[in-house]
């Protein structure tokens, strides 16, 4: 286990500075105690300041540190006072020895940590490529299997000779269609990831509606879900909310997929929402196995795969959904469900829109998007009103 290492991503600028005054500092709190402590015990003060800048700092502010602390004991403490002349040959000694013990500390110091950073980026390096080495793995094996099934399938339909009933012709365009679903989804996880990794995301806040936030990922996913017993409960009286409705969907698709994944069939999953204290709070639960104290820690790490059951998968979803509402200053946490099962819930600060009698929704359009529509925030209000909206809850 080796010390923290931020020192070195200071500029060195920056840590000559602190070195500098965390000794001047030092030096002012000793001089208004020395003549308690005395000057002997003071070199000892300065010399454990010279050790702990070490751990911190590279090479060459310790030194400045080491330099500038032989000097102040020297002008300030060692007799007489305010001159660097040294009055007896023993003081002349401690100050020499003094000096050369504090370089050479903070030089071995410093070669230490250098070290330890060495070490560290050794070991960093090493998890990096076992990473990649799962994801590479987790790929390759959630490719293989579509890929192959959209062959197989398609060059049984191209086989002119082939008697293929209709019924079979059916299954063949299904699970070519199930497997494109499955690659798409694979491809939109790994761009996802990418897009939190790079911290080129962005959010869009647009007006969308909760029933349409909700169902739309439901209605994706409803071959999945159909072996499942599902539950919606959203609160009256709803109001109309601000958010990025395309990251917050994806979140709820991929929490959804998950349950579909690691619940048994006939098990129920529960979906509800509610407004509180300008939070919009969305809660997935089942009646499933739940997990163990150590899966509740992992479940949103990057590759990390539950083993409640033997599935697919590339453990990137719950890492996109802790992401996506993070990006919003939300939160997301999983607990085991009481009393079986498990349940995920996403906080997520939002503006909303308050309805009012002035309000004239009569034009209001409807925007496409690649995966969904949602409602614009087009409207004509009456004249000599303005509309009101609740402030953002950061």
């Amino acid at each position: 286990m080796f010390m923290n290492t931020r020192y070195f991503n200071q500029s060195i600028k920056k840590q000559f500075v602190i070195s500098i005054i965390a000794t001047i500092f030092v030096s002012i709190i000793c001089f208004s105690l020395s003549n308690l402590i005395g000057y002997r015990t003071v070199a000892l003060i300065l010399m454990a300041t010279v050790s702990i800048s070490a751990i911190f700092f590279s090479l060459y502010p310790v030194l400045a540190a080491a330099t500038l602390s032989a000097l102040i004991w020297d002008y300030f403490f060692i007799p007489p006072h305010f001159t660097l002349h040294v009055g007896s040959s023993e003081d002349v000694l401690m100050l020499l020895m003094y000096f050369v013990i504090a370089l050479i500390n903070g030089i071995l110091t410093s070669r230490v940590r250098a070290l330890e950073k060495l070490e560290l980026q050794k070991e960093e390096r090493h998890n990096t490529i076992k990473l990649y080495k799962t994801l590479f793995d987790s790929i390759s094996h959630e490719l293989r299997t579509p890929i192959a099934t959209i062959v197989g399938a398609s060059d049984n339909l191209m086989q002119k000779k082939s008697n293929i009933s209709e019924n079979d012709k059916s299954n063949l365009i299904s699970a070519i269609s199930i497997a494109a679903f499955r690659l798409n989804r694979l491809i939109d996880n790994l761009l996802n990831m990418q897009r939190l990794e790079s911290g080129m995301l962005m959010i869009k806040p647009d007006w969308c509606e909760i029933n349409e936030l909700i169902n739309i990922p439901v209605n994706r996913l409803k071959n999945e879900l159909s072996t499942h017993n599902l539950q919606i409960q959203i609160q009256e009286d709803f109001p109309i909310i601000k958010l990025d409705f395309g990251l917050i969907e994806q979140a709820l698709f991929n929490l959804l997929h998950n349950e579909t994944l690691y619940t048994p069939i006939d098990s129920t999953i529960t979906i509800t929402a509610n407004y509180k204290n300008n939070k919009l709070i969305v809660t997935i639960s089942d009646n499933g196995k739940g997990f163990t104290p150590e899966e509740l820690n992992l479940l949103f790490t990057k590759f990390y795969r539950s083993t409640v059951k033997t599935t697919g998968g590339t453990g990137l979803g719950l890492s996109i959904v802790k992401g996506f509402v993070e990006a919003h200053e939300g939160k997301v946490k999983v607990e085991n469900n009481i009393p079986h099962g498990a349940k995920f819930t996403l906080e997520i600060p939002v503006e909303i829109l308050e309805l009012q009698d002035y309000m004239d929704f009569t034009e209001m359009t409807i925007k496409e998007n690649t995966q969904y529509e949602t409602l614009t925030d087009i409207y004509t209000p009456k004249k000599n009103n303005k509309i009101k909206t609740s402030d953002t809850v950061m």
